[in-house]
């Protein structure tokens, strides 16, 4: 079916709230393994159900913010999820009491039931309020992104639609629009800085409500943490900084060498890696998806199959337009077991990515659509961004397509950014882990730890106050994920640690890259993400060994890389 024929209902919530309540009972009262076996299945049914309403309604909010009924909806949902949340802990609770536990387990796999602690260790009925009130201020900043009206050069721009300029190999020009848009997010700091503090406090309560010391541990339990602990990320950290922090600081001394700027450069400068430009798509939206679809048809049949059936079901809404949300994120459409992908095309870098990194996401998902329990479709976080970053390297030999005769650049700045992203993304997370020990900080004061980190994780950012709000160092806020999906970010830092073992493999033997691909997504998210890795032949990020031994290998080939006649 295609999206646009997907019917969407609100449904009756207490209607809705009195079927898993019986469902509950009907699962408590069973007498043999083959009846709460049937209950099992029915619920599974009923809340694929529900979610495909939610996602359906958040979808189509995200494409145009500005439509009223859809907004209406996104209200509903925001005061909604946290009932429907409670319904899901009151089954996750049966399941985990029932006699034939161990029957389930048996079939259906133990991860089931961990997740299932886990959850139970996130929820209660105590913080109702708190997380419809977190869901609408988290609504408010997605809203404010999407307000974002920022005049340039005679016309006037959304973030997304600013991009290009805040790329443009013209100096004057580059540093105008970061500017513009610095001026934007200044204009709008107050309310930014309110949102987040009203946030922060509301998380503290919920996890002091929960019997923690603040939302630390909360956090960790709400993200589904199930095989590692803030002591591993603590870890990993460590050698972000001994490993990689020295290989991006090495990447920028070379960028500003090309560009004939002074180190440290400011966001401006940073912003471009080569004098003639950076590397663009040679073709239009169009141009890019049918290139999309060659990479796909001929990576595999499997993916072929895939993005042929994402393509004829209209299931990617990739243009930017007015009131359209930022970002972009692929979401599943449980009823009827298809991916969808959402984003936001701006003639930069970034499409062909969004064509390989949100569909690695989608692909993973198809592969898995039937999986039971639905859960199953997806792993945990850090493990589905694996899908997603490593997919970008597989598409590799497809540059040629993609960018023509800006492939070459492509390849470098595409490995170049995956190595200095890791740095910043892991800044991101070690910001949310201070923000949360200090709940009281002002926002000046957080504003003053996120400068801090900077100096540590990204010491090629100069911030001299010339651009307003990045050169004084308050750029964390334009990170949604600080705000919507707290602790989240250090998943996507975990994920290209490993997507980065999937590119080193690529320079040896492509096929057999691909077999460990396909071995690692075919297990969908019926292991732990550390489970997922062992099995598919690859090291965890929390192995001194994994970054050591991706930066001597990227290393060694950004030293042996041609960048003749790349200025």
């Amino acid at each position: 079916m295609k999206f646009s024929e997907m019917p969407y209902q609100r449904p009756d919530l207490d209607a809705v709230k009195q079927q898993f309540a019986d469902l509950c009972a009907r699962f408590k009262a069973a007498e043999s393994y083959a009846e709460a076996r049937a209950v099992f299945l029915e619920e599974e049914k009923l809340n694929k159900h529900v979610d495909t309403q939610a996602q359906l309604a958040s979808v189509r909010n995200t494409i145009d913010t500005r439509d009223t009924f859809y907004d209406g909806e996104m209200n509903f949902w925001n005061e909604a999820a946290p009932q429907l949340q409670e319904c899901q802990n009151a089954w996750s609770r049966a399941m985990l009491d029932s006699p034939f536990r161990a029957d389930f387990a048996a079939e259906y796999g133990d991860l089931m039931f961990v997740n299932a602690e886990i959850a139970d260790k996130a929820f209660s009925p105590a913080i109702l309020d708190e997380m419809a009130q977190e869901n609408k201020l988290c609504t408010d900043y997605g809203k404010l992104i999407a307000s974002a009206q920022i005049p340039f050069e005679g016309g006037v721009y959304t973030l997304s639609q600013l991009s290009p300029f805040k790329n443009d190999p013209d100096d004057a020009r580059r540093l105008a629009a970061w500017k513009a848009e610095g001026a934007w997010y200044k204009e709008h700091q107050a309310e930014f800085d309110g949102i987040y503090d009203k946030l922060v406090h509301l998380r503290d309560t919920m996890g002091k409500k929960l019997g923690y010391e603040g939302y630390t541990t909360l956090g960790y339990y709400r993200m589904g943490r199930n095989c590692y602990t803030k002591a591993d990320i603590e870890k990993f950290r460590a050698a972000v900084v001994k490993y990689l922090v020295p290989l991006a600081d090495s990447i920028y001394r070379e960028q500003a060498r090309r560009l004939g700027k002074q180190y440290p450069m400011n966001m401006a400068d940073n912003a471009l890696m080569f004098r003639s430009g950076n590397p663009k798509p040679a073709g239009d939206a169009d141009a890019i998806l049918r290139q999309g679809k060659k990479f796909y048809e001929e990576l595999s049949p499997e993916t072929g199959e895939f993005f042929n059936k994402m393509l004829d079901d209209e299931l990617m809404d990739v243009l930017s337009t007015p009131g359209k949300a930022g970002g972009g994120y692929c979401t599943g459409l449980g009823d009827y077991e298809m991916p969808f992908i959402f984003a936001n095309f701006n003639g930069t870098q970034h499409d062909v990515e969004v064509v390989t990194h949100e569909a690695g996401h989608a692909f993973a998902a198809y592969m898995n659509r039937d999986r039971i329990p639905y859960s199953y479709v997806w792993p945990s976080m850090e493990a589905c961004e694996v899908h997603s970053m490593s997919m970008e390297f597989f598409a590799w030999p497809w540059a040629d397509g993609f960018f023509g005769e800006d492939a070459r650049k492509f390849r470098y700045s595409h490995l170049a950014g995956a190595l200095t992203f890791i740095p910043y993304g892991t800044m991101v997370d070690h910001f949310q882990h201070i923000v949360y020990e200090k709940p009281d900080m002002t926002p000046e004061e957080r504003h003053a730890e996120w400068k801090k980190l900077a100096a540590i994780y990204q010491p090629w950012m100069r911030l001299d106050g010339e651009i307003p709000f990045y050169g004084a160092g308050e750029y964390w806020q334009r990170q949604m994920h600080i705000y919507q999906s707290p602790f989240y970010y250090i998943d996507y830092c975990l994920a290209q640690t490993v997507s980065l073992q999937f590119w080193a493999m690529l320079q040896k033997d492509c096929a057999d890259a691909w077999a460990h691909y396909m071995a690692y997504t075919k297990q969908g998210g019926s292991r732990t993400f550390t489970e997922l890795l062992n099995h598919a032949g690859l090291t965890t990020p929390f192995e001194e060994s994994c970054l050591r031994g991706v930066c001597e290998a990227a290393k060694q080939w950004l030293d042996g890389y041609d960048l003749t006649g790349l200025v």
